[in-house]
């Protein structure tokens, strides 16, 4: 949908379209080629992800610092048009720090805290494992996820600008993990993005 937040003009997506729905990596990140091509500078992009840092909490807001792709594919695996961006993308710094600095002073401005983490993306559907989510924290995962990380390459090779925040919507300690309950995750997830669709107007 298009409209507007004070004076910014926004293009927004209702969801996402992820790889285990049986969509190819191309398919799932075209919408952000689109946006760039409709005239976006900046993508700002949320997620439900699993807590595997044992700080993080049901509810938590979390801005991705860095993350780790396991997706077993890439979107830009193929053709390269150089007129998009360079064959080989530099991803030394894929979120923005300006961006990342942003979210942070209109979280603190907001009162609403908000933590900062590693975000691991899989391909689901499945839930992980215990051995999995031991294997997440040993190296170096906050979270987990299925999405987000093709969208943020893609956006890296287009010169498109970005931030993301995840939503902890349940705790994956391996020592003591419990059976997941999908209602309560949705449930979790709803009442965190009322706050966060504050804290993105914020920034917007």
């Amino acid at each position: 949908s298009y409209g507007t937040i004070g004076d910014k003009k926004v293009l927004a997506m209702q969801g996402r379209f992820h790889y285990y729905e049986g969509y190819s990596m191309q398919q799932i990140t075209f919408p952000i080629r689109v946006m760039k091509e409709l005239g976006a500078t900046f993508l700002l992009l949320s997620n439900a992800a699993g807590g595997i840092n044992k700080k993080f909490k049901k509810g938590d807001l979390v801005l991705i610092k860095d993350h780790i792709n396991l997706q077993p594919d890439n979107p830009l695996r193929g053709l390269n048009d150089p007129e998009f961006g360079n064959r080989f993308v530099d991803m030394s710094q894929p979120y923005d720090k300006v961006l990342n600095k942003l979210f942070t002073t209109s979280a603190r401005m907001l009162k609403i805290k908000i933590r900062k983490g590693v975000y691991a993306s899989v391909p689901g559907p499945n839930l992980e494992t215990k051995a999995e989510y031991k294997y997440l924290q040993i190296i170096g995962a906050d979270m987990v996820g299925m999405s987000t990380i093709p969208e943020v390459m893609v956006a890296n090779h287009i010169g498109l600008k970005c931030a993301a925040v995840s939503v902890i919507t349940d705790e994956c300690d391996p020592k003591n993990l419990k059976t997941v309950n999908i209602a309560e995750i949705i449930k979790v997830a709803g009442e965190a993005y009322v706050i966060l669709s504050e804290l993105f107007k914020s920034v917007i």
